[in-house]
């Protein structure tokens, strides 16, 4: 019943958002283009969410594209192609830096596109966990050598993730301790249902719909990362790293539907959170930039209310450490954005402004 309230949300949002586009587009003030994540996350209810309410504030038209390959999307943002894009923020890290998925264009290259983006406000895509169908007989972090974990997609910043924390938390490899399974985010339900894996360490929300939809095959167990791992010395410094947050929340709240059993060693769920947000180019206007910000602020009570798992998504909390700003994060937010931002009564460190 969840899985399908949650479709209903995402498929209810995106027509909600095509009619309020067009039948804005005689008075917004702006015609913009936009490109999120697939259906079902937190990045793509607030891009279909600010498209809804910019139309209703009348401040622009924005042409979603969803389903779309985010190392992509920033890319066309930096070079003028999209005007506003949603990003895990461990990609304008690896841009700034001409790394990984954008090593063929270089650091130089990569440093110039990196320095065009900047962000209206943060998103939690999702807090990295364990889970198993109880049938698999996995007992944890610690029965994880010789499994088969799915760990993400072929490439990008979800796998590397999974990878360092498997490694942080269990000390293992993929390849070596464990045998790593990586499919397409469209192909994850399936895997995780079809015996394709022992074992998940993926990004979750609360409710996940990954994990709603492939509860109907079975019970299932998630652990959280043990609170001794969590204060390692090793661990605080990863959660640092580009487009990384701590996460934590009381274990009551921890809410992952019937059918799924929430393991913690104390009272508080732990985990790795992915922090990103929606983000445009450092020449858009400052008008168009802060009116953005601001609808987006004056409905934010209505963005929380949109999805089972919106409350934890992140909406709103501007604290560096848990937005994932600053540090060895070279983005920063719109000039337009952080007086939207301080006109509502929020706070910006001097160290994510411009």
């Amino acid at each position: 019943m969840i899985s399908k309230s949650l479709r209903a949300i995402a498929i209810g949002v995106a027509t909600v958002c095509q009619l309020a586009s067009i039948s804005s587009t005689s008075h917004a003030a702006e015609n913009l283009t936009g490109e999120t994540a697939s259906p079902g996350g937190s990045i793509h209810l607030s891009m279909v969410h600010l498209a809804e309410a910019a139309a209703a504030a009348g401040v622009a038209n924005i042409q979603v594209a969803d389903g779309q390959t985010l190392t992509n999307s920033i890319q066309n943002v930096a070079e003028g192609k999209t005007d506003i894009a949603g990003t895990p923020y461990i990609l304008p890290f690896l841009l700034s830096k001409g790394r990984g998925p954008y090593s063929k264009l270089g650091a130089e290259k990569g440093a110039e596109l990196a320095a065009n983006l900047r962000a209206l406000y943060p998103v939690t895509l999702g807090i990295f966990a364990l889970y198993a169908f109880n049938s698999t007989g996995v007992k944890g972090w610690d029965d994880l050598e010789g499994r088969t974990i799915y760990n993400g997609p072929p490439r990008g910043a979800a796998l590397s993730n999974a990878r360092a924390i498997i490694q942080l938390v269990a000390g293992l490899k993929d390849g070596d301790g464990y045998k790593g399974v990586q499919v397409n985010w469209g192909q994850a339900v399936k895997t995780i249902t079809d015996g394709s894996a022992e074992a998940v360490v993926l990004p979750v929300l609360f409710p996940d719909s990954r994990i709603t939809q492939s509860v109907a095959s079975g019970n299932m167990t998630v652990w959280s990362v043990p609170k001794d791992k969590w204060e390692s010395v090793a661990f605080t410094k990863y959660l640092r790293a580009p487009g990384s947050a701590p996460f934590t929340l009381g274990l009551a709240s921890a809410n992952l539907g019937e059918g799924v059993t929430v393991i913690s060693d104390d009272d508080t769920f732990r985990g790795l959170a992915t922090i990103g947000g929606d983000i445009v180019s450092k020449d858009m206007s400052f008008e168009l930039a802060k009116a953005l910000t601001k609808a987006h602020i004056d409905t934010l009570d209505d963005l929380k209310k949109k999805a089972p798992f919106a409350e934890y998504a992140g909406y709103g909390v501007l604290d560096v450490l848990k937005s994932g700003m600053c540090g060895p994060n070279p983005l920063k937010y719109h000039e337009g954005a952080v007086a939207a931002w301080e006109e509502a009564g929020y706070t910006i460190d001097n160290c994510a402004k411009p």
